[in-house]
């Protein structure tokens, strides 16, 4: 089996160099969170870590280790956005050059974020691959020194300071369930834990859409993703895992799962309910997992959940939260077909209102096809506790012989 370089003691030595310009993020015991899911459950809040996301970790602690050793003429980093804001802080704070790569449908925020900062933002590529393709070649043409996002020792160390809180805040922890991408966070959170307790659960969360790992634990392969593969959690959003985290990964994490959008969306709503912060999409996909019941849980199980990153796009905030809500039973669209005649749309309305319903949205459709001549269509969108509640409303509606359509057309038990 191949060496991994990395012992308790050095990863210990990672986080002395670079505990100024972290903060030893919150670790809160979230007691409803824990009722509802079953488990004894903390949250790792690295989405108010500074820059947003653990990935400053790794970016300081690399770029101390590089001026140990020589001062670089300039960095170069390839990133979705968390990583490319990492290396612009810690090349700021170093005094050096920094370049950021980005795909060019990278979110606005993270872009502004990085220029502010005061790296030179590169949008090109349409996915991280051919973004740290095209940041290898101008590291070429520039003289600059390539930072990877993960696939590197002292990376790998530097986020290994979050599992090492993580252990100091809670030594009887049982399980970690840690967001996975190219694999930097969760292999330096494994070395964290297994080097000091063995026995503690790692398990990776992944988007069921960009899922590499899928089966590496199983049998060892990597799954290929399509090239339209499209996620909400673009930060874990990665095709082309390390080989470095792969051994680490192999050796270490005992169970890799999947989330889907929608478990993902309502994670997110469920965070910022919760705890008042918001949580991108990759961050939020261990809560998701625990709220798929993803994760097999064993009595008297504490959980650490890292909220990897707060990085989203504000304008995907709001769509975001829609669908959360939607997909949780929380948000219901339905197309009913009335008579066009007087009081017959406030008798709709009071229906609804009877159960305690309240409407966001009416649209009246008259004169199309599909509505016969002397009747009207009107979507109402709808704010409803679950889905219990929407299907009283069909039932409802049913029962007064009005055509009632589902726009949503989700129904669970």
């Amino acid at each position: 089996m191949l060496q991994i370089p990395l012992d308790l003691p050095a990863l210990h030595q990672a986080r002395s160099r670079i505990a100024d310009a972290v903060i030893h993020t919150a670790q809160w015991q979230n007691d409803p969170l824990s009722e509802e899911l079953g488990v004894a459950l903390q949250l790792k809040l690295e989405n108010l870590q500074r820059t947003g996301s653990f990935k400053l970790r790794g970016a300081t602690h690399k770029i101390d280790r590089l001026l140990s050793q020589h001062r670089p003429s300039g960095v170069i980093a390839a990133s979705a956005g968390n990583h490319a804001q990492g290396v612009a802080r810690a090349a700021a704070l170093a005094g050096l050059r920094a370049v950021v790569v980005m795909p060019v449908n990278a979110p606005i925020t993270k872009v502004q974020a990085c220029r502010k900062l005061g790296a030179d933002v590169r949008l090109v590529g349409e996915n991280l691959e051919q973004a740290a393709d095209q940041a290898r070649r101008i590291a070429a043409d520039e003289g600059l020194t390539f930072l990877h996002p993960y696939d590197d020792w002292d990376v790998i160390a530097g986020q290994a300071s979050c599992g090492l809180e993580m252990f100091e805040d809670a030594p009887e922890m049982t399980l970690a369930i840690v967001p996975l991408g190219g694999g930097g966070l969760i292999s330096g959170i494994a070395l964290a834990l297994k080097l000091q307790n063995p026995a503690i659960r790692i398990v990776g969360v992944q988007t069921e859409a960009v899922p590499p790992y899928r089966r590496f634990l199983v049998d060892g392969s990597l799954e290929e993703v399509p090239p339209g593969a499209h996620t909400i959690a673009d930060g874990i959003k990665v095709k082309r895992p390390g080989e470095l985290t792969r051994r680490v990964i192999a050796r270490y994490v005992d169970e890799i799962v999947t989330v889907d959008d929608n478990a993902i969306a309502e994670a997110i709503v469920t965070l910022l309910e919760r705890t008042r912060t918001i949580g991108e999409g990759a961050g939020v996909v261990g809560l998701a997992a625990l709220m798929q019941k993803k994760i097999s849980l064993r009595d008297k199980d504490l959980a650490v959940c890292v909220i990897s990153g707060g990085n989203v796009d504000m304008t995907l905030v709001g769509r975001s939260i829609d669908y959360g809500l939607a997909s949780s039973g929380r948000l219901m669209s339905v197309a009913v077909t009335i008579s066009d005649a007087p009081g017959q749309l406030l008798r709709l309305i009071r229906n609804v209102a009877e159960l305690g319903m309240n409407i966001r949205h009416v649209e009246h459709r008259r004169g199309e096809l599909h509505v016969p001549v002397g009747m009207t269509e009107v979507i109402l969108q709808m704010e409803t506790r679950d889905f219990a509640h929407q299907r009283e409303l069909l039932t409802h509606l049913a029962g007064e012989g009005l055509t009632v359509r589902n726009l949503l057309g989700i129904e669970r038990g």
